[in-house]
């Protein structure tokens, strides 16, 4: 039975339940369970720390887990990353007192509070620069009022929690990070049961970027309708009853969707509709 680690809390776990369940497994808990079964497709879903699978990833326990980069760089643990998921996009930067003029490249010397050790000290020796890693498990922004940093190191969203703790962020992105699938070797991938998650998974996301675009055009201004909308490989295209005009279907990407619309009305479009696409092949 495949085994895999799924997020037990947070948003993360919660936009991972919603892919897995769309992608057609039953994943849903009921309360608090911390392992759900999906016998129709032979799979053990496990409810874990976010923190922590990487780790179970790394020792063999699990097969598959679905985690943030940040999280699982932070482990030290070893793994492959298999998918990369579109979900729980976040930079990650250091931060400093407004006014203190640091940057990190004048961080000699100084303390850093954050809940991402590994990563910090990584970075900081990548550039050449000695200072305190003080790890602390979550609010690091209060680190600095209270004497225990100088600056801090974390995930920025918007960053309104730094401009209410009177910081900013300082220096280009330590890094990138979002949800992504991994596994302990590359050659997991191999196996027929997870070439089937992934490329269902896979599928999903795909679905997630595009619309299916419906509209009727007169054939005069076909040629300037397809080149807005050419699809994936070719658009539809049907005649109508009405003589001069033809019905055309395409693919297209769900970003400028509504300039795509005006577009074609513009030019003469008519009966103009859109519809989401649940899963997809490319």
């Amino acid at each position: 039975m495949l085994k895999i680690a799924i997020p037990n809390k947070g948003a993360l776990s919660d936009h991972s339940v919603a892919l897995v369940k769309e992608a057609g497994y039953k994943c849903s808990r009921g309360g608090r369970e911390l392992v759900v079964r999906d016998v129709v497709n032979d799979i053990e879903f496990f409810y874990l720390r976010p923190r922590d699978i990487a780790v179970y990833i790394s020792k063999g326990i699990v097969d598959l887990g679905i985690t943030g980069r940040d999280l699982a760089i932070d482990s030290s643990s070893t793994y492959e990353e298999l998918l990369q998921l579109n979900l729980g996009n976040s930079r990650f930067f250091y931060a400093v007192p407004k006014e203190s003029g640091m940057t990190p490249d004048k961080f000699e010397g100084k303390r850093i509070a954050t809940s991402y050790p590994t990563i910090v000290k990584n970075d900081l020796k990548a550039r050449g620069v000695t200072a305190e890693v003080i790890e602390l498990d979550g609010a690091v922004e209060i680190s600095i009022e209270l004497g225990v940093a100088d600056a801090i190191a974390d995930v920025v969203e918007s960053g309104r929690t730094l401009v209410e703790a009177g910081l900013c962020t300082v220096g280009d992105p330590i890094m990138n990070s979002e949800a992504i699938l991994i596994s302990r070797t590359a050659a997991t991938a191999d196996k027929d049961q997870v070439k089937t998650f992934i490329k269902r998974l896979n599928g999903i996301l795909l679905a997630r970027q595009y619309v299916v675009v419906e509209y009727d055009c007169p054939q005069a201004v076909l040629g300037a309708a397809t080149k807005l909308t050419p699809g994936i490989e070719s658009p539809t295209i049907s005649p109508l009853n009405e003589e001069g005009w033809v019905a055309v279907k395409a693919m297209v990407k769900q970003k400028g969707i509504n300039e795509l619309i005006d577009q074609l009305a513009d030019i003469g479009a008519k009966g103009i509709f859109v519809s989401e696409i649940k899963t997809c092949r490319i």
